[in-house]
């Protein structure tokens, strides 16, 4: 049996998940050994032609990090998608639109003129924006054009594994290659993780089940380090966070944000939050209830940071 053939592609994500294959360590060597990289721009001098001319199903497996955001990240999307056996959404963005969705809150527009007008260090008087298509005397140059909404990649195409975390943690990364490296790949669907079950299984703090009067964000108060963050009012995400990371956040002080994405059988993990913290709080009183909740800031940041494209709300209604 001859190597694998892998691709690894960079759409809409902050570049993380690039580095994070890199994070293995020394198991880079077991991959180099089994597997030639194919196509990688991030790293590797490779055009969008090469990747055009390759026959179809000709490479192993694609690990597809980002959101889709330009008719760029769609189009290359579906081409890897043809040319590959195994797709694999690797990290948040691939797998559920994570930071890039957020901007699903806002119209394009507005988006526009926050980046190139509105920041405190733009200087655009003239509100020049980018165009898709520019003359030059050269002839046209063309650039990828935004979509309204952020989709995370199985809203494009088929994928057959999902690797969770923003970005994947190193033992998740090796557990997914190694399952590739191996052939014992997981049931078509199956979330690359080392847990299915809720974060807060295996985070090591104690938890009292407490009920809250208030919640915090970490810099309003300073947790006690040997305590559920949760128990002491702080939005740590773990109980409605798939586990596999480790919780190494909440030992460092730091609320579980959620980038593992729902535990096995949730359709939305912001939801899923709320209702757990609609539990946790200390009354019965519907205005102070309301209270308590409208003190929570940034709401949609905070319940859909990671999930908002492939949740049940998927984008605000904007005109």
């Amino acid at each position: 049996m001859g190597k694998l053939k892998v691709a690894l592609y960079w759409a809409s994500s902050c570049g993380g998940c690039d580095i994070a294959t890199l994070a293995i360590g020394e198991k880079i060597l077991d991959v180099a050994a089994a597997a030639d990289i194919v196509f990688w721009p991030v790293a590797m001098d490779f055009k969008y032609k090469d990747v055009e001319q390759m026959a179809d199903q000709s490479i192993d497996a694609c690990l597809f990090n980002g959101a889709i955001r330009s008719t760029e990240d769609e189009h290359v999307a579906k081409m890897l998608r043809a040319k590959s056996k195994i797709m694999i959404a690797y990290g948040s963005c691939a797998y559920e639109g994570c930071i890039p969705g957020l901007a699903n809150l806002f119209s394009m527009d507005s988006v526009f003129d926050r980046v190139y007008t509105s920041t405190p260090s733009t200087n655009n008087e003239q509100k020049v924006y980018p165009q898709a298509n520019v003359q030059v005397p050269e002839g046209e140059l063309e650039l990828p054009r935004l979509f309204s909404s952020v989709r995370a990649l199985n809203q494009i195409i088929d994928v057959d594994y999902f690797v969770p975390g923003c970005p994947p943690e190193p033992k998740t990364t090796w557990l997914a290659l190694e399952a590739l490296v191996s052939g014992n790949l997981p049931e078509k669907g199956s979330i690359i993780s080392h847990s299915s079950k809720a974060l807060c299984d295996e985070c090591p703090l104690p938890k009292e089940g407490k009920k809250v009067k208030k919640f915090f964000r970490p810099h309003q108060i300073i947790a006690d380090p040997t305590r559920c963050l949760l128990d002491q009012g702080l939005l740590c995400y773990g109980v409605a966070t798939r586990g596999g990371c480790g919780a190494m956040c909440p030992q460092a002080g730091m609320p579980c944000t959620g980038c593992y994405g729902p535990v096995e059988g949730v359709v939305d993990q912001g939801l899923h939050f709320l209702t757990a913290l609609g539990s946790l709080i200390d009354s019965t009183d519907t205005e102070e209830i309301a209270q308590i909740i409208d003190e929570i800031a940034d709401p949609a940041g905070t319940f859909y940071r990671y999930s908002l494209p492939v949740s049940l709300l998927r984008r605000a209604k904007t005109i």
